[in-house]
């Protein structure tokens, strides 16, 4: 759960900004110079219109009476943009924390204003018919931009691919930058006091990167997607998202369906156990390399027969949150289906800056 000293500073930012008064931040109980009661005694608007105390959105900072019980919600205030235009994170869903796996396609359903380091080393199983083991690594920075409470910008593949396969005399080793992305997501559902969240998203990658890490392959490729979220009881949540990877050029690259699955649990305060399941279909081959595998969410080989063709992963992990606007992530995945394709194990590791 949040620190109850931090929800406690935001409310008091928003109470600063109205009442026009100064106080010291510490880890005690603030009290300002003019009580929030005061302030809706001699002005009972406060308790109406747009900073309702019931109300959940985003609002012009208001005294800390406005502040609902969901983390300091209440004080999102509509005048902390960044050059005029970027939002704040939604913190009416602080208590959430973003999936981990299938980091280039599982989309967290809040609208955020982050940056987020990922790294993720996959082994390739030494059976593999081309590669015979060996390794890939990817490194990235993704993006995500609040415009409104609703409307978010997510570029989530900017990074670098290093691919070393024990069979170099087929694959030769290879390294290089990674095709980028750019979209947008829209919360259909925010529902503070329930806290559930339904968002859906369209996003792009562009052909733009090294053929040496079997990227820039072809002419594009669209993923549509819905995630959503739900808290559990007071300590868990439950995240699920779903989508397709729709190439334009469908003799480069492969068609799939993913469905991914998140829970965490709360065991230590700022600390979350989470376990995650993804499932990848793929719907039609490509034609660009005649083998029966595929690159998971990391690569698209563009497969000559792979069409029809599931595989199944489990991750497990943690999660440790330093306020509201910072989390880091670690976890191990492995895929427990009979189909393995180039993931024999991965593991990942991640850190989040919020705004």
């Amino acid at each position: 759960m949040l620190n109850s000293a931090w929800v406690r500073r935001w409310c008091w930012v928003c109470t600063v900004g109205v009442l026009g008064t100064e106080a010291a931040w510490s880890d005690e109980a603030v009290v300002p110079a003019a009580s929030p009661v005061a302030a809706v005694e001699a002005d009972p608007s406060w308790t109406t219109g747009a900073l309702a105390p019931v109300s959940y959105e985003w609002q012009p900072c208001g005294p800390a009476a406005a502040c609902p019980q969901h983390s300091g919600c209440g004080c999102n205030c509509q005048n902390q943009t960044l050059f005029g235009f970027i939002a704040p994170s939604d913190r009416c869903f602080s208590d959430f924390v973003s999936p981990l796996s299938n980091p280039l396609f599982f989309e967290d359903p809040r609208t955020l204003t982050e940056a987020r380091v990922v790294f993720a080393n996959q082994w390739i199983p030494d059976g593999n018919p081309v590669f015979n083991g060996g390794n890939a690594q990817y490194v990235a920075t993704q993006l995500r931009i609040a415009l409104t409470e609703r409307l978010s910008i997510v570029a989530n593949k900017d990074g670098y691919l290093w691919i070393d396969s024990n069979n170099e005399a087929a694959i030769p080793d290879g390294d290089g930058w990674a095709d980028v992305t750019a979209g947008l997501k829209y919360n259909l559902v925010r529902d503070p006091e329930s806290q559930f969240l339904l968002s859906v998203g369209t996003i792009y990658e562009i052909d733009i990167g090294s053929h040496h890490a079997f990227q820039g392959r072809g002419d594009g490729e669209f993923h549509i997607f819905t995630s959503a979220g739900k808290q559990i009881g007071e300590k868990a949540h439950f995240l699920s998202g779903t989508g397709f990877r729709l190439p334009t050029d469908t003799a480069a690259r492969s068609q799939m369906w993913y469905w991914s699955n998140h829970v965490d649990y709360e065991f230590v305060e700022s600390w979350y156990a989470l376990f995650e399941v993804n499932w990848f279909h793929w719907m039609k081959s490509g034609k660009a390399l005649p083998v029966n595998f595929e690159g998971g969410d990391l690569i698209n080989l563009g497969s000559t027969d792979v069409a029809g063709n599931d595989m199944v992963t489990m991750a497990i992990g943690a999660r440790k949150k330093f306020g509201s606007y910072s989390e880091l992530g670690v976890g191990y995945e492995i895929p427990v289906s009979e189909r393995k394709d180039l993931m024999r194990s991965r593991l990942y590791a991640d850190l989040i800056i919020r705004y």
